[in-house]
C-alpha cells in the first residue's frame, strides 16, 4: 500500500468516493479527535442508562424485527448483541473482493464516529485496527435486500470482532480464531445495541456505489476519447460538437462531452481532408455522442451527489439523539441509492450500446478509404467481423441486467420489513454492467485504431495521434487474421488501467492544451 500523506478525521471530515478509495489504498490515514471520542462515549453512556432504567428501546432491550415487542432482560442485553451477528450471518455466494469489504469497514467507521449509534470506543478502535492493518473480513456477496440495512453482509463483516468468521490476512484466508493466535487480539464483548449498530446500515450498497462512481467515471472519460478516434477513422463531421449547437440545449453532460471531443479533434489533418465532402450528416452513433455520452455523464453526476450524502450520513437504527430522545426510524433503507444505482446501470449500458453501434459502423466499409471489415484482403480473412459479435453479446447481456432491482420488493421479517430496496442487488449488477462495457470499449479501441491506420499519411491532432501510438505499443496493425482474443485482452487491460485517459492527460500537461470545460470541476472530480 501507499504511504499515507494526509489524515482523515472520522466523524468530522467530509468523505467522498475518492477519499474513501485513498483511505483503502493507504494514501490517507484515519484519526479520531478528542471531540469525536467524547461524542462516541456520550452516546455509549446514554445506551447504558437506557438499560439501567429499563425503558424499552428497540434493539437495546427488545428483540429484532418481528420480535420487537419481546422484552430482553438487563442481564441478556449483551448476549442479544452477539447473537444478532451470528443469526444474521446468512450470506451466500462468492465473496466480495477485499477492496469492497475494506470500503465497508471505512464507511461504517465514519458513520459510527458521528456519535449517534451508542457504540463503544473500543469497538470502533478495533474496526480501525482492521483497516490500518489490512485484515479484511470475508463477506459473501448475496443475501442482502437493502433494508433494514445490509444485514447479512454487515454481519459477516463484523463476525471477526467476536472471534468468528474468516479474514484475509497476509495473502491468505483464515478463521478469525487463527488470526487471534497469531496476534495479541482477543474477542470483544459487545455491549447493548452494539451488534445492531454494526449491522444496521447501507455500507454494502454504498461501498459498491463508490466503485461504480470510480469505474463509470473511467469508462465515460475513455468512451469520449475512443469515440473521437472513431470519428477520425471514419472521417465524421466535427460540426455536431460545436458550442453553438449545445448552447441551445444546455445539459451539463452534453456540453462537457462536446467540448472535450471538439478539442480532441483540433488540429487534425484527417478532419481537414474531408471538410468539403458531400456527406451531409453522420449516423447517430457518431453525430449524437454528446447527447448519449452526455446523458450518461449527467446520470453519473446525480449518483455522485447522492452518494456523498450517504457517505456522510448516519444509517443506523435506532438513532441516539440524546438522553431524552432515541428514534427508531428508517435511515437504513437503501432506496435513495438503489434507484440511483439502477439509473447508473442503465447509463453504463448505453455507453456500451452506442459503442457497439460505432464498431458495426466501422466494419461496413461505407467510409471512403476504410475497407469492409477493416482489412483489405477479405474472403480468406474474416477481418474484424467476429469482434462485433462479442460486443453484440455483451451489449445484449447488459440490456438484460438493466431491469431495475429497485422496482422489486419482497416482504421480509414476517412482514415487519414489508418494503425493501434490493439496492444491494442493483449495486452488484451496476458493476457487472460496467465490466462488460469496459470490454466493449476495448474492442472499439482496437477497431478505431485499425480504421485510424487507413488515414495515413494524414495525421490527427496531438491527442489522438498519441493515443494511437500507445495502442500500437501493445497491439499491432492487423493485415490478416490472427487470434484476436489476445488483442482483446490487451485492449481490456488498457481500459482497466485507464491508460487512454492517462495518455491524454500527459499530452495535455506537456503541450499546455487543456480539455477542461466549465463543468470539469463537477465531472472530473469524485
Amino acid at each position: 500500500m501507499a504511504k499515507a500523506t494526509q489524515t482523515f478525521k472520522l466523524g468530522e471530515d467530509w468523505l467522498t468516493s475518492g477519499t474513501a478509495l485513498d483511505i483503502c489504498n493507504g494514501k490517507i490515514a484515519l484519526a479520531l479527535t478528542n471531540e469525536t471520542k467524547g461524542k462516541i462515549q456520550k452516546s455509549w453512556h446514554t445506551v447504558q442508562n437506557i438499560v439501567e432504567i429499563g425503558l424499552p428501546v428497540y434493539g437495546i432491550n427488545t428483540g429484532f424485527g418481528p420480535l420487537c415487542t419481546t422484552k430482553i432482560s438487563k442481564s441478556e442485553t449483551c448476549i442479544l448483541q452477539s447473537n444478532i451477528l451470528k443469526s444474521h450471518s446468512v450470506g451466500v455466494g462468492k465473496a466480495v473482493n477485499q477492496e469492497i469489504a475494506k470500503l465497508m469497514l471505512v464507511l461504517k467507521a465514519h458513520s459510527l464516529a458521528k456519535g449517534y449509534s451508542g457504540i463503544a470506543l473500543t469497538t470502533l478502535e478495533r474496526i480501525i485496527w482492521h483497516i490500518e492493518n489490512d485484515v479484511i473480513p470475508v463477506v459473501p456477496s448475496q443475501g442482502s435486500v437493502g433494508a433494514s440495512g445490509d444485514l447479512a453482509p454487515l454481519s459477516h463483516l463484523f463476525l471477526p470482532l467476536i472471534s468468528l468468521g474468516k479474514v484475509h490476512y497476509k495473502g491468505t484466508i483464515m478463521p478469525t480464531a487463527e488470526l487471534f493466535e497469531k496476534t495479541d487480539l482477543t474477542a470483544l464483548e459487545l455491549g447493548p445495541k452494539e451488534g445492531l449498530a454494526l449491522i444496521n446500515g447501507t455500507q454494502f450498497i454504498t461501498a459498491h456505489g463508490v466503485k461504480v462512481v470510480q469505474r463509470l467515471h473511467a469508462v465515460l472519460s475513455q468512451a469520449d476519447i475512443i469515440g473521437a478516434m472513431m470519428i477520425e477513422g471514419l472521417q465524421g463531421s466535427v460540426k455536431p460538437f460545436y458550442n453553438e449547437l449545445h448552447a441551445l440545449r444546455p445539459f451539463k453532460g452534453n456540453i462537457h462531452v462536446a467540448k472535450r471531443i471538439k478539442r480532441l479533434l483540433k488540429g487534425s489533418e484527417i478532419m481537414e481532408d474531408h471538410i468539403d465532402c458531400e456527406r451531409v450528416q453522420d449516423p447517430y452513433s457518431l453525430r449524437c455522442i454528446p447527447q448519449v455520452h452526455g446523458a450518461s455523464r449527467n446520470t453519473w453526476l446525480h449518483l455522485k451527489e447522492l452518494l456523498e450524502i450517504e457517505l456522510n450520513s448516519v444509517t443506523d437504527n435506532p438513532v441516539i439523539i440524546n438522553e431524552e430522545l432515541t428514534i427508531s426510524g428508517g435511515n437504513f433503507h437503501g432506496q435513495p441509492l438503489a434507484m440511483a444505482l439502477d439509473y447508473a446501470c442503465l447509463a453504463a449500458s448505453e455507453i456500451g450500446n452506442i459503442s457497439d453501434r460505432r464498431i458495426y459502423l466501422a466494419l461496413e466499409g461505407n467510409s471512403p478509404g476504410v475497407p469492409k471489415l477493416l482489412m483489405k484482403d477479405t474472403g480468406i480473412n474474416s477481418g474484424y467481423m467476429i469482434l462485433q459479435y462479442t460486443t453484440a453479446a455483451l451489449a445484449s447481456e447488459n440490456k438484460g441486467l438493466c431491469f431495475p432491482s429497485s422496482a422489486d420488493s419482497i416482504p421480509t421479517s414476517l412482514g415487519q420489513e414489508d418494503h425493501v430496496s434490493m439496492g444491494s442487488i442493483g449495486s452488484r449488477k451496476a458493476l457487472q454492467v460496467i465490466g462488460n462495457v469496459e470490454k466493449i470499449l476495448a474492442i472499439e479501441l482496437l477497431t478505431a485504431a485499425q480504421a485510424f491506420e487507413f488515414r495515413k499519411p494524414l495525421k490527427s491532432g496531438i491527442f489522438l495521434d498519441s493515443v494511437h501510438e500507445e495502442v500500437r505499443k501493445h497491439v499491432a496493425f492487423a493485415e490478416k487474421d490472427r487470434v484476436f482474443s489476445d488483442d482483446i485482452e490487451k485492449g481490456i487491460q488498457l481500459i482497466e488501467d485507464g491508460i487512454i485517459s492517462k495518455v491524454v492527460a500527459q499530452v495535455s500537461k506537456k503541450q499546455g492544451v487543456s480539455l477542461n470545460t466549465k463543468y470539469s470541476e463537477e465531472f472530473e472530480n469524485y
